[in-house]
């Protein structure tokens, strides 16, 4: 009954924060071709799979177009993107399947929309790119998280609890992939980027 509370208030705020911020997005040309190339581009991403001993597997660097559409455009576009995404993986990509329509919800349009948050703190400034990071995979982590402890409880390893699974087998692949994509960020000349879309 905790995991269902706690599951349906991370719904409600991550939805309606997200509807907030979304407020005042233009959709021309631009921003469709935009959204369009982004979220093909990491729906491919996410079919290359690199597997882990735990079961899971690290996605080759899934959110990286999403953030720096983010970063170098318009956090809002990178959300809209990251919904697209979450729905387009369910058709093309193996393991994505919903279990549940309410996974969908919690962690199918969540876990790829929140890279938009990668710029909620800003991004002037390399610390407030790492917080925007953090805050979206977070966001991502915690998605995924929920969806293990509420779907797939019962393939929780001998001995281990709901919540210890599914912390367990998504930290494994959620932190490898954070610190992949924060190298990324850090690496790649963002300004170029900006100059070159001209948003």
């Amino acid at each position: 009954m905790i995991t269902i509370i706690i599951t349906t208030l991370f719904v409600l705020l991550y939805y309606g924060t997200t509807i907030r911020l979304l407020k005042g997005i233009r959709f021309g040309s631009k921003e469709l071709a935009l959204c369009g190339i982004i979220a093909g581009l990491s729906s491919v991403l996410e079919m290359i799979r690199i597997p882990l001993p735990t079961g899971s597997s690290i996605p080759m660097l899934t959110p990286l177009p999403l953030i720096l559409l983010a970063l170098t455009t318009d956090k809002r576009l990178a959300m809209i993107s990251g919904f697209v995404v979450g729905l387009l993986v369910i058709l093309l990509v193996p393991g994505w399947a919903p279990v549940h329509w309410a996974q969908l919800i919690v962690e199918h349009l969540v876990c790829f929309s929140c890279f938009g948050y990668a710029a909620v703190w800003g991004t002037d400034k390399r610390w407030k790119i790492l917080c925007g990071l953090l805050t979206a995979f977070a966001l991502s982590l915690f998605g995924h998280t929920m969806s293990g402890v509420i779907f797939f409880s019962q393939n929780a390893w001998a001995g281990w609890s709901a919540w210890g699974y599914s912390i367990a087998y998504n930290f494994s692949e959620n932190l490898p992939l954070f610190a992949a994509c924060t190298a990324a960020v850090l690496l790649i000349p963002l300004d170029r980027i900006r100059q070159a879309v001209k948003y």
